[in-house]
């Protein structure tokens, strides 16, 4: 079954109007076994058609995930819409043959990233994923006490580091629906990179926690 049928609709928001498929076949990739902690997300991501291997036979779910293949992977959730945008968006981001040139344009258009360059190459951190897949789910407001001290948010940090405005947001939506959780009580890490495994891990449960709210 491919993404088309099972598209989680990222429009303005992360919606799944079906159940999540059962996963009825056993593992493609020899890197992938039952005990790993990314067994069912990483098969639901290849039955989908969100993700591929990086071979036939491998997955790779230790290897970094890049800022690329994050996009590519919302993108082919959200059915793989044509961008609303026609005039390149990212001064790293020109060439229209890449293939990761359309969902990057998409991530623009739903306003996941809003500076002069992309970095599609660079690893993702924890904060990138939770805050795409935020703004995926139409960006919804989150009331209630932010744990973490080591995730700055609004108008910066006092050094001048670029940083997500709504970084906060994103994190307690993504803790309260367990996508992601802190690595301590109060610590997120969000500068930590992000493996493959992780990030089918972080669309997999958003794809859960949507599919429980309806």
């Amino acid at each position: 079954m491919k993404a088309h049928v099972f598209a989680l609709c990222l429009s303005l928001s992360l919606c799944l109007g079906l159940p999540l498929p059962a996963l009825a076949f056993a593992s493609p990739f020899t890197d992938v076994q039952e005990t790993s902690p990314y067994y069912d997300a990483i098969l639901w991501a290849a039955e989908t058609g969100v993700t591929n291997g990086t071979t036939a036979s491998t997955f790779s779910p230790d290897a970094p995930c890049t800022r690329a293949q994050l996009a590519v992977f919302l993108w082919r959730a959200a059915g793989e819409p044509k961008p609303a945008l026609a005039e390149q968006q990212f001064m790293d981001v020109t060439d229209p043959s890449a293939y990761y040139y359309g969902a990057v344009q998409w991530a623009a258009e739903k306003d996941m990233w809003g500076f002069g360059t992309f970095a599609p190459h660079a690893v993702c951190t924890r904060l990138d994923a939770v805050f795409f897949l935020w703004r995926a789910a139409g960006s919804p407001d989150m009331e209630g006490e932010f744990p973490f001290a080591d995730v700055p948010f609004g108008d910066g940090d006092g050094h001048g580091q670029p940083l997500y405005r709504y970084a906060d947001q994103a994190v307690l939506w993504a803790v309260e629906n367990g996508v992601a959780s802190g690595t301590t009580e109060t610590t997120f890490s969000p500068d930590t990179p992000c493996t493959r495994g992780q990030i089918a891990t972080f669309l997999y449960r958003a794809a859960q926690a949507e599919t429980s709210a309806k």
